[in-house]
């Protein structure tokens, strides 16, 4: 089996997940291809400088506006927001490999007491009237009932009717997520946005197993390098050792992905084989690693395995986000550094938008961090991209204690 040294799984990641070298994502298209190498990114609706999906573009995609990733899902429709890894945002294309996920919020739905009625009665509502919240559906009162993603829940606690009634219809796939107001979701009836070749295609996946041997494989390609360990890469993947084995096992048989052991790491790495010019371009080093900084999202997918992050790089990352302020070792809502192929430090940058300025609130390098030229000549341009990224015109430092 092929053995690489970490400093080579780090830069074939990056090289694959375009944050190294030069810019292999670019405009609108350029964000929803790398949507679709990923699969999928997720959402988060806290905006302190940016939504974490659109965090996620701008590191990536060169010219990404915030508007772009607007057009792709609720005009385009090319994009759609659903569960995945958690809540995210992933192709159209993609939905007939969920048809299990809707088959199975059907038939826990109706476990619930009127739901069927509620469902009759929101969708006849929706035909006449068009996109509503749960603020603008005339349901009133509370009912029991938790979304298929939450079963484990506690059972008798009471929610809006309206509310509940729309999440269900969504997670049926009768309702789409018409647009987003802030966090507020409005919903639309699905086969008014997409086509009937994509809702009524069959399913590509002739059982559970082979639903779960496509999100791995969809995983993979989003990290770039997984291993055979228990990975919240694998969130939301029902997959004990046991059948996450045996997936790889045959993932890699049928030669759809391929094995490699990282120096001083006891376990497996796959990587999709589709991506293989890009390990052998890292191996005869002519890979195009062009020296670029970003600043990572917090629910970024080269993030999502944060124990393979610390195996490979060394770096800690906490999002501290719901951290006390008392506790907090650096900021609100901090963003890891990349620069080269390294991780150089964390950043927290706040947009005052009112006044068109990008405050520093604090920055954070590693301690083998070397303060040279190029990279402070690489900070100052990845904030003024930043700034503008977040409607600001100017940079603001804040003292630091």
């Amino acid at each position: 089996m092929l053995t690489i040294t970490k400093q080579q799984a780090a830069q074939f990641i990056l090289s694959k997940q375009g944050l190294i070298g030069s810019y292999k994502f670019t405009g609108k298209e350029g964000a929803y291809d790398y949507v679709r190498q990923a699969g999928c990114i997720q959402y988060d609706p806290v905006d302190v400088c940016g939504k974490n999906a659109e965090l996620t573009l701008q590191s990536r995609v060169k010219g990404f506006k915030k508007s772009m990733l607007w057009e792709l899902l609720y005009e385009d429709r090319k994009l759609v927001d659903y569960v995945d890894k958690e809540l995210s945002i992933w192709p159209a294309e993609d939905w007939p490999y969920f048809a299990s996920f809707r088959d199975y919020s059907r038939r826990m739905g109706d476990t619930f007491d009127d739901m069927k009625e509620l469902k009759k009665e929101a969708v006849s509502f929706i035909k006449k009237n068009g996109p509503v919240c749960s603020d603008s559906l005339p349901i009133e009162g509370e009912i029991y009932w938790h979304s298929f993603i939450h079963w484990s829940g506690n059972w008798d606690k009471k929610s809006s009717a309206a509310r509940s009634v729309l999440e269900q219809l969504y997670t049926d796939g009768e309702l789409i997520i018409h647009h987003k107001k802030g966090s507020r979701k409005y919903y639309d009836l699905s086969r008014n946005y997409l086509p009937a070749t994509v809702l009524k295609a069959k399913n590509p996946c002739k059982d559970e197993y082979d639903f779960i041997s496509w999100r791995v494989l969809r995983r993979i390609g989003a990290v770039g390098l997984l291993w055979d360990k228990n990975s919240t890469a694998f969130l939301g993947i029902e997959l004990k050792a046991d059948l996450r084995k045996k997936v790889l096992s045959k993932l890699e048989a049928d030669k759809k992905i391929k094995p490699v052991m990282v120096e001083g790491i006891k376990v497996p790495f796959y990587y999709r084989a589709e991506d293989d010019a890009i390990m052998q371009e890292i191996l005869a080093e002519s890979a195009d690693l062009k020296p670029r900084m970003s600043f990572i999202a917090p629910l970024d997918p080269l993030l999502w395995d944060k124990a393979l992050v610390k195996a490979l790089w060394d770096f800690t990352y906490s999002w501290e986000i719901y951290t006390p302020a008392s506790k907090r070792k650096y900021g609100y809502y901090t963003l890891p550094i990349i620069y080269k192929d390294r991780f150089v430090g964390r950043i927290e940058a706040v947009p005052n938008r009112k006044e068109g300025v990008l405050n520093v609130n604090g920055l954070w390098w590693e301690p083998d961090t070397r303060q040279t030229k190029a990279l402070n000549s690489e900070l100052e341009r990845t904030l003024r991209n930043f700034a503008k990224f977040n409607d600001c015109r100017t940079v603001k430092w804040e003292t630091q204690d």
